[in-house]
């Protein structure tokens, strides 16, 4: 596969993006060993969740790094059907990345898929943070992120801003999470799936709070930032999702936005996807009063989003 899966010494598997491609020497292989690119029909499961991601943006190497997951398990199976060794794999993972950058879609693509393969019996996902987990007293905690965890039972709890557990010192309940969250993963490991999203490095500090909680993930995913056409083909789909385009000015106005937000704003502060959800939807809702105030209601006029109907949050 052009996308390697590489296990470290700690058995950590890490999904390392935007590798070089290796070469590949296929005539070296008989005609029936070469691996067919094309998915056969009984992986209806995995072309389903393929097409979803086609549909985003920005989706290639998650797709290729979900594909393998597939496989690892799909074989462990077969495996497990002609006699040979085939343990349970923990399937726990963390996601690095900035905000916006598709982590929770991800997380309920993956809930879905495992839900198909019969891996999680419900495929849902619980999304929770911070103040879901951390209680008042001594013992709160404790008893919130068990009751979490037995929500999330046949499917996946996703944490975001996972390192925010560990910012408050020894005496923070937080450390009590974590520490309820390590025995609930290896007490009921095949039961659940437990996701942790953050920025890069605060999650690697994250990972130095608990002994335990390192070996715990065996899939760790980097999220890189959109570039500035991959943020440009999001906010066109948006619009023709909602039937609405783009004048030419319009487009240049927020090419040349895009390329002053990406150099002036930290990467942790910039939202991505979100950040251009949120001119999107500003700008239809400025295009709809200067229509309202022009009294002109022409097709192509309700279709266009013209330059001054752009909303940057840097106006506002």
């Amino acid at each position: 596969m052009d996308q390697p899966i590489r296990l470290k010494n700690n058995g950590q598997i890490s999904i390392v993006l935007n590798s070089q491609k290796r070469k590949t020497y296929t005539k070296e292989l008989p005609e029936s060993q070469v691996v067919p690119k094309a998915i056969p029909p009984e992986h209806a499961a995995l072309k389903e969740i393929e097409e979803e991601l086609g549909a985003l943006v920005g989706m290639e190497e998650m797709k290729k790094m979900i594909k393998e997951i597939y496989a690892w398990i799909y074989v462990n199976k077969k495996r497990e059907e002609a006699g040979l060794k085939a343990g349970k794999q923990a399937l726990h993972m963390m996601f690095k990345g900035n905000p916006g950058t598709g982590k929770t879609t991800v997380a309920r693509l993956i809930g879905r898929l495992f839900q198909k393969m019969n891996v999680l019996s419900k495929g849902h996902l619980i999304e929770a943070e911070r103040a879901d987990l951390v209680g008042e007293y001594i013992g709160h905690t404790a008893q919130k992120t068990r009751d979490l965890v037995k929500k999330a039972i046949g499917g996946i709890l996703f944490i975001d801003e996972a390192y925010s557990l560990g910012r408050g010192g020894e005496k923070d309940f937080g450390k009590e999470a974590i520490d309820t969250l390590v025995k609930h993963m290896e007490d009921r490991q095949h039961e659940f799936i437990l996701i942790l999203a953050g920025y890069s490095r605060e999650m690697d500090y994250f990972l130095t709070l608990n002994p335990g909680l390192h070996s715990r993930f065996p899939l760790v995913v980097d999220f890189p930032d959109y570039s500035i056409e991959q943020l440009l083909e999001i906010g066109q789909r948006m619009l023709k999702e909602r039937e609405y385009t783009l004048s030419h000015e319009s487009e240049k106005k927020m090419r040349e936005h895009l390329h002053f937000v990406k150099n002036t704003l930290s990467p942790n502060s910039f939202s991505n996807g979100r950040y251009i959800r949120n001119i999107i939807e500003k700008s239809i809702r400025a295009q709809a009063m200067r229509l309202l105030m022009q009294n002109s209601y022409d097709r192509h006029d309700l279709m266009t989003i013209r330059s001054n109907d752009l909303v940057f949050e840097e106006d506002e």
